[in-house]
């Protein structure tokens, strides 16, 4: 860890570092959210509604912070999770990130969106390592991206629904970005103001494309690679392409972008392992209820017959014990760890994790609390 990485101490200061070093664009394509955005304020604010209860008496001299889940032992309850364009942030991001997580315990998911495909990914030697998908219009296309994630050895496949169609991102069009972005004149002047990015991302933007969408052998540019990604967005999946998904893959099956109780119902018959709660960053439907908001009617409608986890607003370790009080079994990060790897690559993606595994034993030890699994719902204030 560098000097600067080690005086960073909260994720709202690497978030700022990020701001100072990325171009306005690329940095309010990572932060930014849909319309409005009171979906993605509202994710982080509903945490500060959740009060801790202490029991210090307990006893918690030492902490065991890890967890199980899908068979194997996590150091942390806390997984990197799936944001596209990574290495828009930093040279070969996507791998660098899943180095910080191994070195850490845990497990990252890689996004459908990543510049690194699937297969480069899986050499970058995280063990736990999950895929998203989507249920494309092509079924085909979905069943070739299944197959390719089991021939890699990937562990778990998330099928993200919440992107079936594309949200609203108004910074994004404010800034004129684009996938792939058009450099106007104004997004141009934005780069040269940056120089550190600047410099670090010399001769890496001919690379920067859509791995996972080239067919093999295609030389297929960014551009035509981002058009096929949106026109093989489905708004007409259902629970039939679930049940088909969960036919032809044999390993672990998560849904992500839950947030009714009722499809944690749909998602116990169909033979789901697990749930993401999430809203997608409140990068879609702006208006939705925050993650954690949504979070205890899930749990409750899944009546422990599969893993609930949570996705959203996740910005302390408080919040991940908060979450795992109201029967989170996990929670996954996104913007924070793509700040940390935008200021310093993969340590700065090793700097987000320990800060949050730090805040973690903390809380618990404060709480009188010394392993993830007495973490219930008597912590909480009511």
């Amino acid at each position: 860890m560098t000097r600067e990485m080690a005086r960073i101490g909260s994720v709202a200061e690497i978030r700022a570092r990020a701001r100072a070093v990325l171009p306005r664009a690329v940095f309010d394509f990572a932060d930014g959210g849909a319309e409005d955005e009171r979906t993605l304020r509202r994710n982080e604010e509903r945490f500060a509604d959740l009060a801790l209860l202490p029991r210090p008496l307990n006893g918690a001299a030492a902490r065991d912070l890890s967890v199980e889940l899908f068979g194997r032992r996590l150091a942390l309850p806390l997984i990197v999770g799936p944001v596209g364009l990574a290495g828009l942030f930093w040279p070969d991001g996507e791998c660098a990130a899943a180095r910080a997580a191994a070195q850490a315990g845990t497990a990252i998911c890689l996004s459908h969106g990543s510049v690194c495909t699937l297969e480069r990914f899986a050499e970058a030697g995280a063990a736990a390592r999950w895929m998203q998908v989507f249920i494309y219009r092509d079924r085909g296309f979905t069943r070739e991206l299944t197959e390719r994630a089991a021939a890699a050895g990937y562990e778990a496949l998330v099928l993200t629904i919440d992107n079936q169609l594309l949200g609203n991102r108004e910074r994004d069009r404010r800034n004129g970005f684009a996938i792939p972005p058009r450099l106007t004149a104004g997004t141009l002047a934005g780069m040269a103001r940056k120089g550190r990015w600047l410099w670090r991302m010399r001769g890496e933007f001919s690379r920067i494309t859509f791995g996972n969408y080239a067919r093999p052998g295609e030389q297929a540019n960014v551009a035509a690679l981002a058009a096929r990604m949106g026109s093989l967005l489905d708004p007409g999946m259902s629970w039939r392409d679930v049940e088909e998904l969960r036919r032809i893959w044999k390993g672990t099956l998560l849904l992500k972008g839950v947030l009714h109780p009722a499809e944690a119902l749909e998602a116990v018959a169909c033979g789901v392992d697990g749930i993401i709660v999430s809203n997608h960053g409140g990068r879609q439907l702006d208006g939705a209820p925050a993650s954690i908001e949504a979070l205890p009617a899930i749990v409750t409608a899944s009546g422990g017959k599969l893993a609930v986890l949570l996705d959203g607003g996740v910005r302390r370790g408080a919040d991940v014990v908060k979450a795992l009080a109201l029967g989170a079994r996990a929670c996954l990060i996104g913007r924070p760890w793509l700040w940390g790897l935008a200021v310093g690559g993969e340590a700065g993606v090793a700097q987000v994790l320990e800060m949050f595994g730090s805040e973690i034993d903390r809380v618990m030890g404060l709480s009188g609390i010394s392993r993830i699994d007495a973490i219930n719902a008597e912590l909480l204030f009511r």
